[in-house]
């Protein structure tokens, strides 16, 4: 299992260290401030940390040490906007997603914008052929008011795939010259019938790559679960017990048939179903499903796992969960059992493994 891991929360970024089998907070960093996402260190110590300050704006902080200390970057912006362009304002308002691809690192944000960075995050460079695709100005929100670019997925030789809500999947096999929709297959519910499947009104929740398999990829869609086999050209929809409604997915790493879901009483409520904290895993492929309990609440639990607040280690046996009220558990054998740490921290928005 790896041995660190980053929480990034409403009010700080917590680093964990697993020591004699336990996890606790080693160090916090950003304390008082909104961290919407963090990128854990390369095998030089470089990682970066999003900041969402509201009336102060964007900011975007990077760390040479592997987070003992920071300084902050220029953060990804958008151009001038012209007078006469349609949808929402052309302004940055979160980083919603951090992502390394070789020598790159890739941001998602909001409003529906992917940026670039070939110098570990010190300046950036709007990927223009997914800004400048025609549909975008017909993007809509999907949990925020403006589209958001929340999942990023990489995969060698220049191909990459975007979740957007809400506005389906996106997928370039070009490094970013030219985009396809890459949403064929997904369902709305939520959407008149002939609508349904028109993958451009698509709402991912996330989406996921196993990285020995990156044909295959898992999404946690707004009313479903769905996998591809093929890289996103194509995804099944599958059905998964108690709820298939969440927003948290994580994807073994090595072994393309596993994956791990949150599931949640949908829409108004999004709170754990009879208010009982489980996973749900799946071993063949999403063919059948085990609900995993042990060591997690099952009683007046009313916690919400944001769509970063899973995360699986590089090994497939670790896991960490975060929730919106700022609950911590730790798996360390793929979930069969849980731990809750004893950190209270504030609400989690993204779990991340070293």
């Amino acid at each position: 299992m790896d041995d660190r891991a980053w929480v990034a929360t409403r009010k700080g970024l917590f680093e964990l260290r697993l020591r004699a089998g336990a996890w606790a907070v080693e160090r916090a960093s950003f304390v008082g401030d909104p961290v919407s996402n963090v990128l854990p260190p390369d095998a030089s110590g470089h990682m970066l940390a999003a900041l969402h300050l509201g009336h102060f704006g964007v900011k975007l902080h990077r760390s040479d040490d592997a987070g003992a200390s920071w300084h902050e970057v220029d953060a990804p912006s958008l151009p001038a906007q012209p007078s006469d362009a349609e949808g929402p304002p052309w302004k940055v308002t979160m980083v919603w997603s951090l992502e390394r691809a070789g020598a790159s690192i890739f941001a998602g944000t909001l409003p529906g914008a992917l940026f670039r960075s070939g110098d570990g995050g010190a300046s950036w460079q709007l990927e223009q052929a997914l800004w400048q695709r025609p549909e975008r100005p017909s993007w809509t929100g999907g949990g925020y008011d403006q589209p958001g670019i929340h999942s990023i997925c990489p995969q060698p030789g220049g191909t990459l795939l975007v979740g957007v809500s809400c506005a389906g999947a996106w997928l370039t096999q070009d490094d970013g010259a030219s985009w396809r929709q890459a949403a064929h297959g997904m369902r709305a519910d939520f959407m008149p019938p002939d609508q349904a499947f028109n993958p451009e009104v698509q709402d991912p929740h996330a989406i996921v790559r196993c990285a020995a398999a990156p044909d295959v990829l898992w999404c946690q869609h707004h009313n479903g679960i769905f996998r591809s086999t093929n890289g996103g050209t194509q995804w099944t929809e599958i059905t998964a017990p108690l709820s298939v409604f969440g927003f948290a997915v994580a994807a073994h790493p090595l072994d393309p048939q596993t994956a791990w879901f949150v599931p949640a009483v949908k829409d108004q409520c999004r709170v754990p179903v009879n208010g009982a904290l489980v996973v749900n895993r799946t071993r063949d492929g999403g063919a059948s499903f085990e609900t995993l309990r042990a060591g997690l609440p099952q009683q007046d639990c009313y916690d919400l796992m944001y769509r970063h607040g899973l995360a699986v280690d590089s090994r497939g046996q670790g896991l960490l969960m975060g929730s919106t009220t700022g609950g911590l558990w730790a798996s360390h054998d793929s979930g069969d059992q849980w731990a809750a740490l004893p950190a209270r921290l504030p609400p989690v928005y993204a779990v991340r493994f070293g």
